[in-house]
This record gives C-alpha cells, structure tokens and sequence, in this order.
C-alpha cells in the first residue's frame, strides 16, 4: 500500500519528547513527577511553548493553563490537537506527554512540506489530565464542564487545595472559569496516546482507533476505628480499620463478577493509616477507590454494590464509615464519523490499524461533548503504564503519528 506523501520527521519528534522529560526525572528510578500545578510541571510548559513560539505559531494560555499554539489563519474555528504534560508520581515517559508531542511534530511536518491549513490546527497541552485534584481540569475547562464550587473545594490526595498550588504559582483561579471556547470554535479534536494496555502489541497491530472511553468514578473512603496496643488487645477485640480495608479488597473480584462487565475495572490505588506503626492497631484507614466500565449503568451498579460491602464489612469490624465522591466522568462514545475518516486514512496510506475500546480516561472524552473527538492509540510494551517501565516502540510511534498528521490535513483542508 502507498506510504503517506508527507510524513513525520522521527529525529525531531524524539528530540521534542526528550526535552519535555527532562523535567521531573528522577535517575534513581528511571520514572517522572510532574503532577499538575507542580514546579515540574509548571516548568515543563513554559518550555514547550517556548518550542511552539520557536516554531512560528501564536501561542497563549488560558486561565486553567492549557497551553495552544495556532497554525493557519489567526480567525474561525480551529482543528485541535494534542494531550497532557502531567504525570502521575514516578509515572512514565510517554503517558499524555507523546500526544502533546505528536500533534506539534505533526504541524512542523506541515510547515516543512510547505503546507498552509484552511482551518487552524492549534496544538494544544492540556493542564491537570491526571487528576492531581480530581477529573481532568484542563480539558473540562475548554468545554465549560468545571464550576466555582468544584474549583474552591478541590483538594489532591496530600489534602493540598487547587487554590492554594495555582496560587503559589501566580495564577488566579477563579480564571478558570473564564477558559470555556465559544460554541462552534473547534472544528475536530484529535489525540495521540500511548494504549496503556496489551491488546494491540499481543495482537501485533501498530494503530489503535478507540470508539468508546471508559468513565471513571473517583471515591475516597475512611474506616474509623480505634487505635490501641497490639500485644494487650485480643483479636476479638478490636476495631482495626486496616483488617476492614483489606476484607473490603479482598471483595472486589466478585463485586466484579456480580455488578460488571468485561470492560470493568475496580482498583484501590492510594492508603493512608493512622497511626502508622509497628506496634499499634491502625484506628484509621483513608484509601481511593477508582470505578471504571464503559457503560454508565454498569458504573453506578459498580458504586452502589461497592459501598453495600463496605458498609457490611464496617459493621462486622466495628468500624465508622465515611465515603466522598471526588469526581465523576461519564463513559463516552467518540464520534463514529471521526473514527470511520481515521480507519478510512488509516487504510489508505498502508498504516494497519484495528478499531478498540478505551479503558482509560483521555481528554478526548471530555472534548466530545463539545466537538467530534477522535483518539489514536499506539501499543504499549506489556501493557504497562504509569510507571516506569512504561514504553512504546518507536516504529509503531512512527505509524500512528503519521496517521494523525494524514488526519490533521484532512480536517484542516
């Protein structure tokens, strides 16, 4: 099959990507740390709009700290590209960043080739995907999804509030709301992102084209019980809150099996114990709980079941019960017509590619309810991610890569 008349330039993009992990790595690890609104992070984007203004393009950002810059003409709706800067804590090197990457490779493409768009490609790095405070900020700002009472009680897992870390950068939260485009002034999103699972590399195919995305349900719960001596409290004793959150973890297979799907996915992620010592029975355990499935229904069965056993498992280790919903995102099927344009592309410039569901949140989903939003995945190396040992090959980067630049035209005319 014909290879793509204009085609990426490999070195470049490696060099880009490079660069924006050189923030937040720690050697002893090989992982990086840049959680939204950090120092990292912050310095991560003024580096890559400093590329972006590098490049020609206008560049600015939004009171939520999205950053765009603008290719075409300076007026009428845009077609944008791009992902997040953001890591999780000792998270990988391509997760979000490779996105955000690929859509600026993609336009200097463009530019090499002598391209000019009829419609305006902005790149764009979206703030905050990973949920540091709870949902996906940047992208739910563009879309007008964030409101004043979420911004002022939004807090991450170490109880520091977004206020207070966008504040300690000179930035004015009540900015955000200010960040919502306009009705009819993004024509197309389009999002590169590595799988962050195993079905395209077992299944040896270098593109993915995603159709749905899973929504995602973020609880924070507390067992309360009492801290007491170790040695001199019997078994039948006590009200040990780390014996009821292990028992309650111990559930989530069947909570699966009864309440979900194939697509579901029940996972406790962070654990706090109070007091956290040898010798003393934990009196208190805070812990996340993070739901996911493709299908709304199936996560609202997922939540209720799951608070059902946390209450039995409360009552038999004599334990209070406290939950909290942080946030709630809402499974999403991206636009068909967006995803046929991409297979059709895909098939067209000889880049094999299979249709595929997403597990994952992206900011795609949340661009959806706001324009036709397409999502191109590339394989990820056993599936791993969040982690160090996050890695995608660069010669399946090179073909989806290709395929968004094929896809950016297009839309761009």
């Amino acid at each position: 099959m014909p290879k793509p008349a204009v085609q990426i330039d490999m070195d470049r993009l490696k060099a880009l990507l490079g660069g924006v992990n050189r923030f937040g790595f720690h050697p002893e690890t090989g992982g990086y740390t840049r959680p939204g609104f950090s120092q990292a992070d912050v310095d991560c984007r003024a580096w890559f709009a400093a590329q972006m203004q590098a490049d020609g393009l206008e560049v600015w950002n939004d009171g939520a700290m999205n950053i765009f810059g603008r290719f075409g003409p300076a007026t009428g709706p845009c077609v944008m590209a791009g992902s997040h800067l953001d890591t999780v804590i000792d998270g990988g090197a391509y997760d979000g960043a490779l996105g955000a990457c690929a859509a600026l490779e993609c336009v200097r493409a463009m530019k090499s080739a002598g391209l000019e768009p009829r419609t305006a490609i902005e790149v764009v790095a979206t703030s905050e995907e990973e949920g540091r405070f709870g949902g996906m900020l940047g992208s739910q700002a563009i879309t007008g999804q964030v409101s004043q009472a979420w911004i002022e009680q939004a807090t991450d897992a170490d109880g520091i509030r977004l206020t207070d870390a966008m504040r300690s950068h000179g930035m004015e939260p009540s900015r955000i709301l200010s960040s919502t485009r306009p009705e009819g002034s993004v024509k197309a999103f389009l999002e590169l992102h590595i799988e962050q699972g195993p079905v395209l590399e077992q299944e040896r195919v270098p593109i993915g084209i995603a159709e749905q995305v899973s929504g995602v349900c973020y609880l924070e719960l507390e067992f309360s019980g009492i801290a007491n001596h170790s040695g001199t409290t019997p078994m039948h004793l006590r009200s040990d809150a780390f014996a009821g959150l292990a028992e309650l973890a111990a559930t989530l297979p069947d909570l699966i099996k009864e309440h979900g799907t194939d697509q579901s996915r029940a996972t406790i992620g962070h654990v706090e114990l109070a007091p956290n010592h040898p010798h003393t029975i934990p009196g208190k355990a805070t812990f996340s709980v993070i739901l996911r499935d493709t299908s709304e229904d199936v996560m609202r069965s997922l939540k209720s079941g799951f608070l059902e056993s946390a209450n039995r498992v409360a009552g038999r280790h004599r334990l209070r019960f406290r939950s909290e919903e942080r946030s709630w995102l809402s499974p999403v099927d991206l636009d068909t017509g967006l995803a046929d344009r991409l297979a059709v592309l895909a098939e067209r410039h000889g880049l094999p590619a299979r249709r595929m569901p997403s597990g994952a949140g992206h900011d795609a989903q949340t661009m959806q309810a706001f324009c036709p939003a397409g999502l191109i995945f590339v394989p990820s190396r056993a599936g791993i991610s969040h982690a160090p040992e996050e890695h995608s090959d660069w010669k399946d980067i090179e073909q989806g890569t290709n395929l968004m630049l094929q896809a950016m035209i297009d839309l761009a005319g």
